[in-house]
């Protein structure tokens, strides 16, 4: 989990200097509106060339900038410092070219600062403060002195100061806003991944305690394999009790086989322990296993893809229990007939695992999935849990819901990419 946290880092703050970008458009706009407004229209004696050089410098910055969000490398919390530095002298550099803090427009330093505090830690935007209160200090004993007003001029710096004002709110309410909702996603993503990683610390306490478990049982059940052997010779004149003694041993013969299971996968699972094959030759050798396995349930399956055969994938023996576990929980919920249903397209993998039973109770679908969580009516326990986290980590979801015509479904849906090999491997 903690290798991940610079890069949810370091895709926020790319985010954030692509807001910049655009808010430096803006700006680069405004300010060039401002020196055409002010020497042209209002005849106010300023530096013309020296102003248009600043606002050339601060728009050759921006496009730098896109040009820098065009790399493929992260983008860190000190480069968009600078870049926020490098705004700062634009700003400063044309209020000391334009009347110094004098200026109706000065608010635009508050920017920077606003920008820094939003998106950046502490010790940022501590800096950007002294660098903004420097730069304001400086502006009100050094500046290019504008014309004395007269009493109109007067009021059209009024009005400059609440354009200035006005600006500044709208700027930093929308482009803020947008930042702080970036922040959050940002928090929200860390908590998911802590969540994650909760969940696949769970798993793999419950994969040690399923090999522990395989290894305390295999005594007893290789000593009534034994027993049973010897009963059945002994009895062997009996048809019906050796049938029975038959039905006994296949029964301890499947649990050693679920215990060697669990033994294999309480290891990390890997791909490579599947096998090669085209989706539907796979999902059709999974069924077969599970038909094996529970012979007595009735079942039907529904390829919606007709006779097609699918990509080559490597299907994970993780996720072939996990279609187990949902039609074991489908079968035991409904004796009568599971139904299954499959299809994919290009880019996902469903299937519906659909039983006749009693369906979810509504509180049994808010806590469904969760660990230990189980229910007499709807059979789900353990299983679920295992199949919901198995999924999850190749990117799937399940979606549970009770049908209108009685019964329950669990939908399963999964990305294509994270199981698809090429064809010549």
């Amino acid at each position: 989990m903690h290798a991940s946290l610079p890069a949810f880092s370091a895709s926020s703050t790319r985010l954030n200097l692509q807001r910049l970008v655009l808010l430096r458009v803006i700006l680069n706009a405004g300010e060039l509106t401002a020196v055409i407004v002010a020497s042209r229209v209002l005849a106010i004696g300023l530096p013309v060339s020296a102003m248009s050089a600043v606002v050339l410098a601060h728009v050759l910055l921006n496009l730098y900038s896109a040009w820098r969000l065009r790399r493929p490398s992260p983008v860190h919390e000190r480069e968009l410092y600078i870049q926020l530095v490098m705004d700062v002298a634009a700003f400063g550099a044309l209020l000391y070219l334009s009347g110094g803090a004098t200026n109706p427009f000065s608010f635009l330093l508050l920017l920077p600062l606003t920008v820094s505090a939003a998106a950046l830690p502490q010790r940022y935007s501590y800096a950007s403060a002294v660098l903004v209160i420097s730069v304001y200090s400086l502006l009100m004993l050094f500046y290019h002195p504008l014309p004395q007003p007269s009493a109109h001029g007067f009021h059209m710096h009024v009005v400059g100061m609440w354009l200035g004002f006005v600006l500044s709110a709208v700027l930093i309410a929308y482009f803020v806003t947008r930042m702080g909702t970036a922040l959050r996603q940002h928090e929200q993503r860390l908590a998911h991944a802590h969540e994650q990683a909760l969940r696949d610390e769970r798993l793999l306490a419950l994969g040690a305690l399923a090999a522990g478990a395989a290894h305390e049982l295999g005594t007893p059940l290789a000593t009534m394999a034994v027993v049973t052997d010897e009963m059945a010779r002994d009895c062997a004149d009996d048809v019906r009790l050796s049938r029975r003694l038959t039905i006994v041993r296949g029964q301890i013969n499947r649990c050693k086989q679920v215990l060697s299971s669990l033994t294999e996968q309480a290891g990390e699972a890997r791909a490579e322990s599947g096998r090669r094959q085209q989706l539907r030759a796979c999902l059709d050798t999974l069924i077969e296993e599970w038909r094996q396995r529970r012979p007595e349930a009735p079942y039907s399956v529904d390829w919606e893809n007709g006779t097609a055969s699918g990509p080559w994938v490597v299907m994970d023996r993780t996720l072939g229990q996990a279609l187990h576990n949902l039609l074991d929980n489908a079968a035991d919920a409904s004796p009568d007939k599971v139904e299954l249903v499959a299809g994919w397209n290009e880019k996902t993998l469903w299937i519906k695992v659909c039983d006749h039973g009693p369906g979810f109770r509504p509180e049994d679908l808010a806590r469904a999935g969760q660990a230990f969580f189980t229910t007499k009516d709807s059979g789900q326990g353990l299983g679920l849990y295992l199949a919901l986290s198995t999924v999850k980590r190749y990117g799937g979801s399940l979606d549970l819901h009770n049908r209108s015509s009685g019964g329950a479904c669990v939908h399963l849906s999964l990305p294509l990419e994270r199981i698809r090999v090429d064809s010549h491997e």
